[in-house]
């Protein structure tokens, strides 16, 4: 079972949990914590420690002369970098005592990370709806728009996320990408299996040898001149999964500056969002046995 903070959440964003070593050539935690973030203000850091930021987990405030020892996690506030707001907004679909469904635009991230913190949709929903324990059941590529669906309530969460678990939730995007004649995924869809894997130091997925663990199903739903809206059913979650399919069909969608090829970094240009979005998500919902379907009401400006 994960540890609960025992900080709360402020302005949208957890506390950052950290462990410490048992022993050491620290005296004290502060002096290992400066050690290992020696590229951050030092006066800074002990400034947290004054101001009771710097917390365990039974909730005992640690000070400047805590031994090393002590503690094994402490929780502690980051500083948040300055960011524009990004001029993209998320509109709620759907809000009840257990689900949160909004339509995620196209450049904001699901989650903080990076140079996007309070410019997450996670961030801005806990500010704007004062909804401090939202967490996202699944996420979305910050260049991918669509469909997002969020726990409200904690003591229901588990329920949501068996069903992703367990693969009980049917998925359906859309994709505008270059058309192939000769694959005919008009008359019939293409199921796509391939090993994908990611390395946590290079910035795209690859597909490799080996079993696969990754499936899709490609289907052509329209077509005008030279461009299709295909339909793309992931059966498995893999982080590009859909752009590296589409990719190695040779149907590189549009406007992805990372696959086929990737692309000299650029700042983001928001007349060109990468043509993927999230178009649906469907379950049985666990608590009550309803059918659940959820829509998005964004569209693809390349086939609008």
């Amino acid at each position: 079972m994960a540890m609960k903070s025992p900080l709360p959440v402020r302005n949208g964003v957890n506390a950052t949990r950290l462990r410490l070593p048992a022993e050491g050539p620290w005296n004290t935690a502060l002096e290992y914590i400066l050690d290992r973030f020696d590229h951050v203000d030092p006066e800074g850091i002990g400034e947290r420690f004054d101001r009771g930021e710097v917390v365990a987990l039974g909730g005992e405030v640690l000070s400047r002369s805590t031994p090393l020892g002590e503690h094994t996690f402490v929780w502690y506030y980051r500083e948040l970098p300055v960011e524009k707001r990004l001029p993209v907004e998320l509109d709620i679909l759907h809000q009840d005592d257990h689900l949160l469904v909004v339509d995620k635009p196209h450049f904001l991230p699901t989650t903080p990370g990076g140079m996007y913190v309070a410019e997450s949709a996670l961030v801005r929903l806990r500010v704007e709806l004062d909804l401090p324990d939202l967490i996202p059941m699944h996420r979305l590529d910050r260049m991918t728009a669509g469909i997002l669906m969020f726990s409200v309530d904690p003591e229901t969460r588990g329920a949501y996320q068996l069903l992703f678990e367990n693969r009980r939730i049917s998925k359906e995007y859309l994709a505008v990408a270059p058309v192939r004649p000769d694959l005919e995924l008009d008359a019939a869809p293409l199921d796509v299996r391939s090993r994908i894997v990611k390395s946590r130091t290079y910035l795209l997925a690859q597909e490799v040898e080996g079993p696969a663990n990754t499936h899709t199903t490609v289907g052509l739903l329209d077509q005008r001149d030279d461009r299709g809206l295909y339909r793309l059913q992931p059966h498995t979650g893999k982080t590009h999964q859909l752009r590296l399919h589409m990719a190695s069909l040779g149907l590189g969608i549009i406007n992805d500056p990372f696959y086929p090829i990737l692309h000299p970094q650029a700042p983001d240009d928001y007349a060109r969002p990468l043509q993927l979005l999230a178009h649906s998500i469907s379950f049985t919902d666990p608590l009550d046995g309803s059918d659940r379907c959820f829509t998005s009401g964004l569209m693809l400006k390349e086939f609008a």
